[in-house]
């Protein structure tokens, strides 16, 4: 929605005398600033309770420029869905001020863009390499940093906090410092959590991530726009239809191209599934981890169904690739659709069954209830977006609110707690199988005809039929696999309502065949950061309930 003009007005009227760049580009609201202004201007926008949600934050590096790198901050209302990105430009050696004042829920975003660029936020309060390890020397995502250059870590960190990184344990104290992770069945050989415990209650805790750092933002730079696919297929490889969408959805937007209503009805069916499966990982997982074995082996049988349809559709069943720029990668088989129906009557059932397992089960209750609750306000503060956030009492879906697909014409709701905690969070996301169930059905009855791609010889390779037949279709499939999908330059940034919330993608075009730039925005990265917030006074037993409950996903955490 372009608001650029509303911006600029206010903008002018607060700022007597600054001159500040607006525009509307690719869909997006863009204020370019200078450095120094950056804070007032945020704290202004802030403030004025226009945008309440800091959405993202990040960089990107023009080393042939004299202000070498380029910010960014997507802002976002959750009281009437409006969006701006504030850009700005910074040097080599120079430095920025933190926003963490304005929104905590920042402090790993800096911290990230640190890392992999080097840039400093003056005040921030621990500005310390958050995804690579401590040995680690270079930035990994400016443009000299080598993509095939290795770093290993030879030694681990001792246990260490936020605000005590020479933690040394008191020996006169009760307090007792305990790794939890990463070789823990919890927290699955990838989340490390530190915490000193005294006695079974949680005094302090902290969190550290990297230990499935894959090289996804840097991977990107150095792959055609399709080969990138297979590499969303692996962020959140427990819905991975939902990253190809998001990540194509986020070029076609940058081409200006709008893929035909068939493979838009394809993307919302695989999506739907995919929101089911990720739920049914979450919470079969997290009852494990509390001790109800039979819900998970329950679950995961309808997740394998579903994992059948992925197969009969492309071959693969985890990681799919399902997704084309332009469309779909193939027509669905005949029967496919009278399958999938098949499927989610059954998974309907299973539902309810769960509900009779755990929903009103006493035990279920008592480690779930009142344990991790959250306010809308602090959630929001820290980036919540998802069943999380919309557990805590915001009724927050971009399906609903800045609707794509089609969705704006379907008939489904949207589940809202009150107290934010555990057991709102595992409602919430049962009643979101449901739902999704809902759309599936209303989707595969009004399948619409026509193609599953758009057919444009720049973007699109040609059928077999037409590259062996002829010499045109032969010469279209050459330059397209020779010079690659070419986007014309700019940037942009598009997102889709993931199962654990906004994934978004910030895409940079140089006009070649790669992406200049894609950062992507992690539902979980942000919950995470509200963790050791979230047990610190707790018991230990509910540190597991509690990351249970955020459904994080190593490979979208680290990226």
């Amino acid at each position: 929605m372009n608001r650029i003009e509303e911006y600029r007005r206010d903008l002018n009227e607060k700022f007597p005398g600054k001159s500040f760049k607006l525009h509307y580009t690719n869909g997006n609201n863009v204020l370019e600033v200078a450095k120094d202004d950056v804070y007032p201007v945020l704290e202004y926008l802030k403030g004025s309770n226009r945008f309440d949600l800091m959405m993202n934050h990040g960089g990107a590096d023009f080393p042939e420029r004299a202000k070498r790198f380029d910010l960014f901050y997507e802002l976002f209302s959750t009281r009437d869905y409006a969006r701006l990105r504030v850009k700005t430009q910074v040097g080599e050696n120079e430095s920025i001020r933190s926003i963490q004042p304005l929104w905590k829920g920042i402090n790993w975003f800096e911290r990230e863009t640190y890392d992999m660029f080097g840039i400093k936020y003056d005040g921030h309060p621990n500005l310390r390499r958050i995804l690579t390890h401590h040995q680690f020397v270079g930035h990994p995502l400016r443009k000299d940093y080598p993509a095939d250059r290795q770093q290993h870590c030879t030694e681990p960190l001792p246990i260490h906090f936020e605000d005590d990184f020479d933690y040394k344990p008191d020996p006169n104290s009760n307090m007792v410092p305990l790794n939890i992770g990463p070789s823990h069945p919890a927290t699955h050989g990838t989340l490390r959590v530190m915490t000193e415990l005294d006695g079974e209650k949680v005094n302090r805790a902290h969190v550290e991530l990297g230990y499935l750092h894959r090289c996804f933002e840097k991977m990107a730079e150095t792959h055609p726009y399709n080969q990138v696919i297979p590499y969303t297929d692996r962020l959140n490889y427990c819905s991975a239809p939902m990253n190809n969408v998001g990540y194509c959805k986020a070029v076609e937007k940058l081409l200006d191209v709008e893929i035909p209503p068939k493979a838009q009805a394809m993307r919302v069916i695989l999506c739907e599934f995919s929101r089911i499966i990720d739920h049914i990982v979450c919470l079969g997982a997290s009852a494990v981890d509390l001790g109800a074995l039979t819900g998970f082996f329950h679950l995961f049988q309808y997740r394998e169904m579903v994992y059948s349809l992925f197969e009969k559709l492309c071959g693969a069943r985890l990681t799919v690739s399902l997704t084309r720029v332009g469309g779909m990668a193939q027509d669905p088989p005949p029967d496919w659709i009278e399958l999938a129906l098949g499927t989610v009557k059954k998974i309907r059932e299973g539902i309810d069954t769960l509900d009779q397992m755990l929903t009103e089960n006493k035990i279920w209750i008592q480690r779930t209830r009142d344990v991790g609750n959250i306010t809308a306000e602090n959630a929001i503060a820290w980036g919540y977006t998802g069943p999380c956030l919309r557990a805590a009492g915001v009724n927050l879906d971009l399906r609903k609110a800045e609707p794509y697909y089609g969705y704006e014409t379907l008939d489904f709701d949207v589940p809202v707690g009150t107290s934010g905690d555990i057991y709102d969070r595992y409602l919430v996301r049962v009643e979101e199988m449901k739902q999704s169930c809902r759309i599936i059905e209303q989707v595969c009855k009004n399948m619409p005809g026509g193609d599953y791609t758009i057919r444009d010889k720049s973007i699109v390779l040609p059928e077999k039929k037409d590259v062996y037949g002829n010499i045109e279709g032969l010469m279209n499939h050459f330059m397209l696999v020779i010079n690659g999908l070419r986007p014309p330059e700019g940037e942009v940034y598009d997102y889709t309502e993931a199962a654990n919330g906004e994934l978004g993608f910030q895409l940079y075009s140089d006009g070649t065949g790669n992406p200049y730039r894609l950062k992507v925005r992690p539902p979980c990265f942000s919950i995470y950061q509200s963790f050791s917030e979230q047990v610190t006074g707790g018991l230990v037993a509910d540190v597991i309930a509690v990351l249970g409950s955020m459904n994080l996903i190593a490979g979208e955490l680290d990226r």
